[in-house]
């Protein structure tokens, strides 16, 4: 009983931590602290923390393997439909505040750092539509073949802020070797993991 209680202690303090970007955004909206160009502060605040979500989704599972946190694991699915849900928001943002949304086709389709952050967006999509147990339950085996999708979306969601930085790419390329880090973490515990445990088997 103690465990289910403190479950559902991290269950609700991850959910609530996770809206905090978004109550701050409200905050800086409603005390006009968004700076000259509000539109343009609300899309790089929105996108940039889809990126946060999006890179700590993708760090759940080489943390799990490597420190052992499987409690975490759990909340995998929370943390990827929150960077859906910045994502979204800086779709919206980016397109109601920024862009021309009347030329839709012609913005995505002719400026290639918003091709790629769409390709990026509709994969969060189809991740986020599939995420519900009974469409785990639909899908099969090709549930985690589309998922492993998330991968190609954390490469464009980077390349995406690469190519939107104008002079200083130090945060983006930040994110960038983030990104390389745990996308190496996953194969290098299976082989260094697989390696450990066949000398521990040996060894007994």
């Amino acid at each position: 009983m103690a465990a289910d209680k403190w479950g559902i202690a991290r269950w609700w303090g991850i959910f609530i931590l996770s809206l905090g970007p978004l109550a701050y955004l409200i905050y800086r909206i409603v005390s006009r602290d968004l700076g000259p160009d509000p539109g343009e502060a609300i899309t790089r605040f929105s996108g940039l923390w889809a990126l946060n979500f999006l890179l700590i989704t993708l760090a759940v599972t080489p943390v799990n393997q490597w420190l052992k946190l499987r409690w975490l694991v759990r909340f995998r699915r929370m943390l990827g439909l929150y960077s859906w849900f910045y994502a979204a928001l800086h779709f919206s943002a980016g397109f109601l505040l920024v862009l021309d949304i009347q030329n839709f086709v012609q913005e995505i389709t002719k400026r290639p750092y918003i091709t790629v952050g769409f390709v990026a967006f509709v994969i969060l999509v189809m991740l986020a539509v599939t995420s519900p147990k009974f469409m785990v339950r639909k899908l099969g085996r090709n549930w985690k073949k589309l998922h492993k999708l998330v991968y190609l979306s954390g490469v464009l969601a980077v390349v995406h802020f690469i190519w939107l930085a104008r002079a200083d790419y130090t945060e983006p390329f930040t994110y960038a070797f983030i990104l390389a880090l745990l996308l190496v973490m996953r194969p290098a515990y299976r082989r260094f993991g697989s390696a450990s445990r066949a000398r521990g088997t040996a060894l007994n």
